[in-house]
């Protein structure tokens, strides 16, 4: 099981920096998430510095269209000689619509058709042959020359989609190359929902889900501070609607009703305090480093080819 690191807050002007140390620490890629910064110009900055993998964990999807994103990750294709990994995700309604100013409906559909709007743009790159992607969403059917930067000799980046809903870990299964697990996944959601969810996508692609590569939840906490800030993420995830479906597997949908609750008056510290021991173990592993990976490795070594650790 690879160990990447992800940083999800990165500052552009020492993201370099951060890299070359994530490259040192051993790890096998460096992944930007899409929070303050642009994770595509992070790493283009670090693509010509490092020798590990690169990926975005996410980026927006719906945020964008299919070209903008299909000619930024060939041009990370391209710099970082094969090394990147796109990795979407589809946010959730309220930042789409109402941070992003984009539509939203259908989510699991629209972020199938994304996927193989990009595939389709690749393609068209590759070998020339005439752009004539028309899906529900998007058109794409228009590429003359002068915007056509021609094959990439190192081929299109790996395709990673996020999930946590039923429906977009399906469509994850059928056409992407990879699935990022979402940090709001316990080992009891990842073999009873996420793992069926994404099988039923890859026979639907006639394929197993042996081909399938899976980088698993990895909350990890080394002390009291971390301890306080993991329960602040789970807090926040779990007030979430489109989330409720993992509290509900263990039995604590009632705790969802509170956290939704406490947030709409945005009293976060009593959202943190709500979650208790047993939530805490459930989503994360509480210990020094060595103690850590073992259990990321006991909870999801069968089943993960990767897991993404925070700084």
């Amino acid at each position: 099981m690879k160990v990447d690191r992800l940083d999800i807050s990165y500052d552009p002007r020492t993201v370099v920096d951060a890299a070359r140390q994530a490259e040192a620490d051993g790890c096998a890629g460096f992944w930007l998430a899409e929070t303050r910064h642009d994770p595509f110009l992070g790493l283009a900055r670090v693509a010509g510095h490092t020798g590990i993998e690169l990926g975005t964990a996410i980026a927006v999807a719906f945020a964008r269209n299919p070209m903008s994103t299909a000619v930024q990750a060939n041009d990370l294709q391209l710099v970082s000689e094969g090394r990147f990994n796109l990795g979407l995700g589809s946010q959730v309604e309220q930042h789409i619509t109402k941070r992003f100013g984009m539509p939203w409906s259908r989510p699991a559909a629209r972020m199938r058709e994304f996927v193989l709007a990009l595939k389709a743009i690749w393609q068209s790159w590759a070998t020339g042959e005439r752009l004539k992607f028309r899906g529900e969403f998007s058109t794409h059917t228009l590429m003359t020359p002068f915007f056509d930067p021609g094959p990439n000799p190192h081929g299109p980046p790996k395709v990673w989609l996020a999930g946590v809903g039923e429906l977009m870990t399906e469509v994850a299964g059928e056409v992407a190359d990879g699935f990022l697990c979402h940090n709001f996944t316990t080992a009891k959601y990842l073999r009873e929902v996420t793992l069926p969810a994404l099988a039923r996508g890859r026979a639907k692609a006639g394929k197993t889900l042996a081909g399938l590569e899976i980088s698993g939840p990895s909350l990890v906490a080394r002390d009291e501070r971390e301890v306080a800030e993991v329960k602040r993420q789970i807090a926040f995830y779990g007030s979430t609607p489109a989330y409720r479906k993992v509290l509900d597997l263990h039995g604590w949908g009632d705790l969802h009703d509170e956290l939704h609750h406490l947030s709409r008056r945005q009293r976060w510290d009593d959202m943190t305090a709500a979650i208790d021991d047993d939530v805490l173990h459930a989503f994360a592993v509480v210990g020094a480093p060595a103690e850590a990976d073992a259990e990321l490795a006991r909870r999801y070594g069968d089943v993960a080819t990767r897991v993404l650790r925070t700084a």
